[in-house]
């Protein structure tokens, strides 16, 4: 199974789409749509050590709970979503939305820009939860790595995690060129423009 289709399965469609206003189909298009967006942004991001080390912090913050045995919607602090979603995409959130929302036909930039917020705690919870779960034995957390400086290059295990996510291999280049994924080579350079 993708990390999305993992990530999906976790999130109540029909309440997401109740909160949206929205038909169920149109949800889980829109979810599709931007949880790569998110994830892309995030490795934008984690490919810069100041940013690694910052993704590693709110990751910290964001324990796997969100998502253990389901997400509860009403547990998902939007105000928070909506500081993750800066951090990720910086000036260029309604662009993105935007582009995003074009694939959806209509004026959809507005059901993403609602929906982003929404689904970036989800997103940082299912990255703990990776993250944490590649832990073998007494091995040293790889967040501890990150934040105490151990990781640079290729050994900076959430933007290899991140890479493997998008359907890249582990490290090297950015999402956007080396995923094939349309939705992201489509948003190129708007990805991680929050870095730092």
């Amino acid at each position: 199974m993708s990390a999305i289709d993992d990530i999906l399965a976790d999130i109540p469609m029909d309440q997401l789409a109740a909160q949206l206003g929205v038909d169920e189909a149109t949800a889980e298009q829109a979810t599709r749509q931007a949880i790569p967006a998110l994830l892309g942004g995030l490795q934008a991001n984690a490919e810069d050590p100041a940013g690694a080390m910052s993704l590693a912090g709110a990751l910290g913050d964001h324990p796997s709970d969100l998502i253990d045995g389901g997400v509860n919607l009403d547990q998902i602090d939007a105000n928070d979503g909506e500081k993750i979603v800066g951090n990720i995409f910086g000036p260029n959130q309604d662009q993105v939305a935007q582009t995003l929302g074009g694939n959806l036909g209509g004026q959809a930039g507005g059901l993403i820009r609602r929906l982003l917020p929404i689904l970036a705690p989800i997103v940082l919870a299912y990255l703990t939860k990776r993250i944490t779960g590649q832990r073998q034995g007494g091995s040293q957390n790889p967040l501890d790595s990150i934040l105490g400086g151990g990781a640079t290059g290729s050994s900076n295990p959430l933007n290899d995690l991140l890479s493997s996510m998008l359907g890249g291999g582990p490290a090297g280049g950015r999402a956007a060129q080396s995923s094939g994924d349309p939705i992201l080579d489509m948003l190129g350079g708007l990805l991680g423009a929050g870095r730092r």
